[in-house]
């Protein structure tokens, strides 16, 4: 934080934008849980395959929402900053800042 108290709109963009995290990671959570595990669901797999099926797909499912929550709020940090007045990068390859 730069110093001072955040505004009304900024606590209701940071809520906004936790939440959204939050629902889209335990969206891509749940899509990536199904892939791996509903071969286990599905077929008539045996004890080992099934456990190992379920295992892998909890901990790769909770490795995403993991990995989703915090890219998707260190990207609105990012934006957030820039937007108070940080350097942005040129729009377009190639060309420099008119500051520069």
């Amino acid at each position: 934080m730069t110093g001072g108290r955040r505004t009304q709109a900024e606590r209701d963009a940071i809520t906004v934008e936790i939440g959204y995290a939050l629902f889209s990671a335990a969206f891509a959570a749940a899509l990536l849980f199904g892939a791996v595990a509903g071969p286990a669901y599905v077929f008539r797999l045996p004890a080992g395959v099934r456990d190992t099926l379920l295992g892998l797909g909890a901990v790769l499912a909770a490795a995403l929402f993991a990995a989703r929550v915090v890219t998707v709020l260190v990207r609105f940090r990012q934006v957030r900053d820039l937007a108070r007045g940080g350097r942005a990068q040129p729009s377009q390859p190639g060309r420099t800042s008119p500051d520069s």
